[in-house]
This record gives C-alpha cells, structure tokens and sequence, in this order.
C-alpha cells in the first residue's frame, strides 16, 4: 500500500492509501517520483469519468507526465543506475507487436499507458516501470522540465508528421498545453514562423512572448484573414490544428497553401465535420497525430541544449498533499494557466 492520487468514480478524487503494483523484473526500474504534470486527459477522466471508450469502471491512480530519481534497477538493466534524475515515457507497448516492429507502437492497441482505464498512473510516490521507457535527463534539466517532457513529446510528434522544411511558416490553432508545445517544436523543427490562434488573450501573451511565434486573437481577428495577409494570399505550409474545435476543423482548407499540409492533433469531443472538396481542391496532406513513438530522446535533446524553454509554461506547482487542489484548479481551466504539476515530497 501506498499513498496515491486516486480516482474514484466520475467527479471524485482521494488521496489515500493504494495497493500499488511494486515487484522489480529483470528489466524494471524503480523511481521514486518527484514532479507530476496536470494533464487534460487526467482532469477530463475526472470531470466526465471517460473518454471515448475508455470508461472508468473502478478505482484508478492519475498522472502520466512524470520525472523522479532511480531507487533501484532491475538484474538486466544496462545505462541506469540508482541515483540518476530521469522522466518516463507513460505507454507501455508490446514490443513484439506488428505495430512495434513497424516503429508505430503508439497505435499498438494493446499499449498500457498510465492512467487510462484500467492502467493506474504515477501520482504516488515510488514507481515501477521498464528500463527501456526510462530516459536519463541531463544534469541542468530539472524535474520540472523532465515532467515537460511528455507533453513536448506530442509536439515533437506534430512537427515530424508535418515534415517541415527548412523556412516554412506554419500556424496552430488552439493555444492550449499541446498549442504551445507544437508551435514550439515547430520552430526547433525549422519553421522561420509560427502564427498561433486563440480567442484567449492570456494564453497568446505566454506563447507569444518566444522569438519567432505571433499570435491572431480570434476574438478580433478571423485568423483565415490573417493568414492571407500575412502570407500575401499564398497560406501557411503547414497547420496543425491543436484546438479540437468543429469550426477550427472545418475552416483549415481555408489557412493551408496549395499543396500545403494539415495535421490533426487536437480530438474533438464528438465527429466533426470536414470540408474534404477544400482540402482536395488545394491537394492538401493530411496527417494525424496519436501520442507519439521514439521522440522522448529527441525531446530531452532540444531542451536539454537550450533551443527549447519550457519553464514560461508552468503556471503553478502544488505539493502533494494538495494534488485535489490542483486538479480542481485544473478544472477551472483559467486563461492564465498553461501546465499545473504536482510535487512529490524527497522522501
């Protein structure tokens, strides 16, 4: 047993003893957590007790962005010690699937990731979790930012989907966590600009304070319109549409330039429409994005050799015994918040 963040039903959280899975395998680590991010699916399991066809049925520890320190590693593990600062990538695939042999193990259907119904997440003090999903962070690189990692990694996975060249122009819209950290690996991917929309003027003052990124207000300004007066009429090469929105959705014809391409990254709540004729018209490229496969290294990478800042992105961080706390300020979703992470005592 062992205290943890725990689930209990649609709209109820605890913070109470757990029975916590802890037996060591040959390949396993043990990491004692430190930071723990807030995240968007977590507080959605919370408020609506699913997500799609992930239903919470019973009980279920929260928290999947996490960093901490190794306590002890298992007999085959190589490239860890105990003592090292390291975050961990939360989804666990079959690693003799087809879709793993194929490099995709983000879309094995039987991949465990943490705090998806019915697997437990890493809101509790110690962890047990394979060597191969556990990443050494560099010695500058905080918990903090370890934690950052995670969510990084879907924008890391936005701009490899892309295929981005060097010089392109790209807009995002939505200007949420997973808005920022695209825009973000867009730019270290080698856009020359990124343009981020958003009808949240708080959060584009976060995100529009990096060099390289302007923000469109969509309050004042249809970003469509923008767009073309910023491109000359031309569009931007790339959108990655971050927000999730049907109106979003069915307006990216209308912001890519011919031949350009389109990334989903955001999911609706419910189907949304498409102009598919629009996206035809123009020979559009349509990527999707689910997670991400073989990124956290090329993440910890970029942030670890400073071309990616993450820290302007915690808006708050709450101890432990406040981990309620923090959700229900999650839940609030205030303008002015981007990341809320959670701090684990050093035991």
């Amino acid at each position: 047993m062992a205290e943890a963040l725990v689930l209990e039903e649609k709209g109820k959280l605890s913070l109470r003893d757990f029975p916590v899975p802890d037996d060591l395998g040959a390949g396993d680590v043990r990491v004692a957590i430190r930071t723990v991010g807030v995240c968007g699916s977590d507080v959605h399991y919370y408020t609506h007790g699913k997500i799609g066809h992930f239903v919470v049925n019973e009980p279920m520890i929260l928290g999947h962005e996490a960093a901490g320190v190794v306590l002890e590693v298992g007999a085959q593990v190589e490239g860890l010690k105990a003592g090292d600062r390291v975050c961990m990538e939360p989804g666990i695939p079959d690693q003799t699937s087809r879709a793993a042999k194929l490099g995709i193990y983000n879309v094995d259907p039987s991949v465990q990731f943490w705090a998806t119904p019915p697997v437990h997440g890493c809101l509790t003090p110690e962890i047990v979790h394979p060597a191969a999903f556990t990443y050494k962070l560099p010695d500058h690189v905080t918990f903090a930012e370890g934690a950052m990692v995670e969510p990084f990694a879907i924008g890391m996975q936005s701009a490899l989907r892309a295929r981005i060249q060097p010089g392109d122009i790209a807009v995002v819209t939505g200007a949420g966590p997973i808005g920022m950290m695209t825009a973000l690996a867009a730019l270290a991917g080698g856009c020359a600009k990124v343009y981020v929309a958003d009808l949240a003027q708080p959060k584009l003052d976060i995100i529009g304070a990096y060099d390289g990124i302007e923000t469109i207000n969509i309050r004042e300004t249809p970003v469509a319109g923008a767009i073309a007066e910023a491109t000359e009429g031309w569009g931007a090469d790339v959108v990655f549409e971050c927000s999730g929105a049907a109106p979003a959705i069915l307006g990216l014809p209308a912001l890519a330039r011919p031949g350009g391409a389109v990334v989903l990254v955001g999911m609706p709540v419910e189907p949304a429409p498409m102009d598919i004729v629009g996206l035809q018209a123009k020979e559009l490229r349509l990527e999707t994005v689910f997670r991400y496969a073989n990124i956290y290294d090329r993440a910890i990478a970029l942030i670890g050799a400073g071309k990616v800042d993450l820290k302007p992105l915690i808006s708050a961080t709450l101890p432990f015994k406040d981990s309620i706390a923090a959700f229900d300020r999650a839940v609030e979703a205030r303008e002015t918040d981007v990341k809320i992470q959670i701090e684990l005592p050093d035991a």
